[in-house]
This record gives C-alpha cells, structure tokens and sequence, in this order.
C-alpha cells in the first residue's frame, strides 16, 4: 500500500457516473479504480452527500442504484464532517480566497493527510494546507 493518500473531490465521482462526457468519465473511473485498488483513496461525509444530491438530481440514477453507490463509498476511508472541521474550513476560506464548499474539501483533504486532491475546482498545482491539487481533466 502507498502512503500518499489521494482525497477526491465530487467532481471525479459525477464524471465517473456521467455519461455526458465518455472522456472525463473513463479518466474518472480509471483514476478511482487506481486509488482504490492501492487503497490510496480517501473521501469525507461532504463529498458522499453532495454525489447523493447530484446522482439524484443531474445523473438521474435510479433510486435502489443511488443508494448502493451511496453506501459503497461509505465504505472507503471517510473523513467526517465535524464542527472542528467546519471551523478550521472558515479560516481556510479567507486564506486562500475560495468558497467555503472547496474550503470544507482542502480541509478534510489535510485532515485526512492526502498528499493530493483530486478535484477541478481548484488551481492545478497549487497547494492547499499541504495538499496538492490536481485536475486529472486538464489535458483533455
């Protein structure tokens, strides 16, 4: 097993489920396979809501479906959302001049040690309390 966790954004998750761009979604899905095969990978409570939310309402995805992904990823190393967090993701907002969605993300990424977050919302490259973003998009 790697040591270097990598933290996913929702973004990969939607792309992964999505059809409406095959690109993005054999890079998501390959790039979760990867993680999750070297047990790299590592989401938090905010990123299984906000797919839950998206699979339902932009993906479309049958119900029974919805909740099995659902509780697959609540299988996987989660980090929760708690009111230290929530706090520590307030300072994180005004530091680096983001929105509080993507501050919750950079800090459970850190929380959580991952090295990278895989993610398009934020800067590609730069790094957020420790962690590297990445968007595994960019090229395409």
């Amino acid at each position: 097993m790697s040591a270097e966790k990598a933290f996913f954004d929702t973004n990969i998750f939607f792309y992964a489920y999505s059809s409406g761009d095959p690109k993005k979604q054999v890079v998501a899905q390959t790039l979760f396979r990867q993680c999750r095969e070297d047990e790299r990978l590592v989401i938090s409570t905010q990123v299984i809501q906000e797919f839950y939310v998206a699979g339902s309402r932009k993906l479309a995805i049958a119900k029974d479906s919805l909740v099995l992904l659902a509780d697959r990823l609540l299988d996987l190393p989660v980090v929760q959302v708690t009111p230290a967090l929530i706090r520590k993701a307030m300072r994180t907002e005004g530091i680096y001049q983001i929105s509080f969605g993507d501050a919750l993300i950079v800090t459970a990424a850190s929380v959580a040690q991952a090295t990278v977050l895989y993610t398009e919302d934020l800067n590609h490259g730069q790094l957020y309390e420790g962690v590297r973003a990445d968007n595994p998009f960019r090229n395409l």
